[in-house]
């Protein structure tokens, strides 16, 4: 099976410009993307049963993997929801899989985003990975927007082998994440 095309990116123009970037004495320092982790919360999962199986079902054609159900933690009476009820999914790429998901997300989901003006870069955690919300699912190709009957929004975590929010910025950024512009 043929690598994915931004790893070979990666191993090709990516660790040279990072080695040069920072200044790396080992090839191992240089950061790498580790995993994304996809979660998706449904919060109608309460009263209606069909709505998780409808989210685990558009995730799945998404990343091309099959999502784990996440269950509550706690009861929380107020919203009628009870310790172990499923109420939301969630998927952790790595590898090709993982590779194949950026591309597709930075070159075709992400432009087909409404008023897209570039993703913010504030949201780095402090130890190099970065979260990111979107607001529609209908941005993925894979998706059929002709059959789709609610909307839903997911949360993206990059997680890199980076120690500072920079060099992570740095990755993602020699990956073609469009950042908006620093002023």
């Amino acid at each position: 099976m043929a690598e994915a095309r931004l790893h070979t990116l990666y191993k090709e123009e990516i660790t040279p410009k990072l080695k040069e970037e920072f200044g790396y004495e080992n090839v191992m320092a240089i950061p790498k993307l580790q995993k994304i982790v996809i979660n998706v919360g449904v919060g109608e999962a309460i009263q209606d049963k069909k709505a998780l199986d409808n989210v685990v079902e558009n995730v799945a054609l998404i990343t091309g993997q099959q999502p784990v159900t996440t269950k509550a933690k706690k009861s929380i009476s107020n919203f009628k929801l009870r310790e172990g009820m499923p109420i939301g999914c969630k998927v952790t790429l790595r590898g090709r899989i993982m590779y194949e998901f950026v591309d597709r997300f930075i070159n075709l989901a992400l432009p087909r985003t409404r008023d897209f003006q570039g993703i913010p870069d504030k949201s780095f955690d402090g130890r190099g990975n970065y979260t990111m919300g979107v607001k529609e699912h209908t941005i993925f190709p894979e998706i059929d927007t002709d059959k789709v009957t609610k909307l839903h929004g997911m949360d993206i975590t990059f997680v890199t082998s980076a120690e500072t929010d920079e060099e992570a910025f740095a990755l993602l950024k020699h990956f073609g994440m469009p950042f908006k512009r620093r002023n």
